[in-house]
């Protein structure tokens, strides 16, 4: 398996998850840098979203994991940022559509809709899913506006 530099972040709700998915990607030989939060104190996701986002439309990193509740309000911080794909997964298959179809860069999950085996499953399956190219590349051109 390939390894990454990877950025991640969430809120209150996805802050344990966030600690178990650190762990496994340093184990997996992974770089990682923890964008926060880092209590399950109430916080506001966009604080921490956000700055992953940038960070890996900078290439400073090359993927990025956000985390939340949902993972809907995640995403949709991410993907405000330009040059972030960023795909909400709760399955594997998600995991798999979301860079063979969509070379998403970032992927958000909701800690409150997913276990946290899974969610490891999902990181792993999403981390060895190369993108298709063919006719997705043209779709991406699309969403990025090239």
């Amino acid at each position: 398996m390939r390894t990454f530099t990877i950025a991640i972040g969430s809120d209150h709700a996805g802050f344990q998850f966030k600690s178990a998915i650190i762990a496994a990607l340093l184990a997996a030989g992974h770089q990682v840098r923890d964008f926060g939060t880092d209590s399950e104190a109430a916080c506001d996701y966009p604080d921490f979203i956000r700055p992953v986002a940038e960070a890996v439309a900078r290439g400073e990193y090359e993927r990025g994991i956000v985390l939340g509740g949902s993972g809907n309000g995640e995403a949709i911080v991410a993907n405000r940022v330009r040059g972030i794909r960023c795909g909400v997964c709760w399955n594997e298959q998600t995991a798999i559509w979301s860079r063979a179809h969509n070379d998403a860069n970032v992927i958000s999950m909701g800690a409150r809709t997913v276990s946290q085996e899974l969610a490891l499953a999902i990181v792993r399956k999403w981390l060895d899913t190369p993108f298709e190219g063919g006719r997705h590349l043209r779709r991406i051109r699309k969403i990025d506006g090239d």
